[in-house]
């Protein structure tokens, strides 16, 4: 793959209860471990909001290429994903739904749209084969 642009940000600190943040200082957060995970909490994010935050972005920009190549009008689109982390074997696993809300859309037109995104999203193709990515429409 010839990459048209490449993102950087270091994590530092306590991992998990540190700091992050871009190379360009655009994005920069403090980090909490959530009380799911047996930390406190707290006022920061964490690896998991700022993974749902990038595929629920990146998803609904290829929703609305999907949306423009089949002349389907999206306004009022959104996508929303839900990242879950648990237990998977030794180690820890991810698992995504992703909630798609087209109003105004019929459900087999959503639901046709929605599966050419998968297709085309850099998250769902990175991701295809290694998490569950489970997808509904709304």
């Amino acid at each position: 793959m010839n990459a048209l642009y490449t993102a950087k940000a270091t994590s530092t600190g306590a991992a998990r209860s540190g700091h992050v943040k871009s190379d360009d200082g655009v994005l920069e957060f403090d980090l909490s471990i959530p009380k799911g995970l047996g930390g406190a909490g707290g006022e920061g994010t964490n690896p998991e909001q700022l993974f749902a935050a990038g595929y629920s972005a990146c998803f609904h920009s290829a929703l609305q290429a999907a949306a423009r190549r089949e002349k389907v009008k999206i306004d009022g689109s959104s996508v929303t994903a839900e990242v879950g982390i648990g237990q998977q074997g030794e180690g820890f696993g991810l698992a995504v739904t992703l909630v798609v809300s087209l109003p105004g859309v019929e459900n087999e037109t959503a639901a046709k749209l929605t599966e050419a995104a998968h297709q085309l999203c850099p998250y769902s193709n990175a991701t295809r084969g290694n998490i569950d990515v489970d997808l509904r429409v709304a």
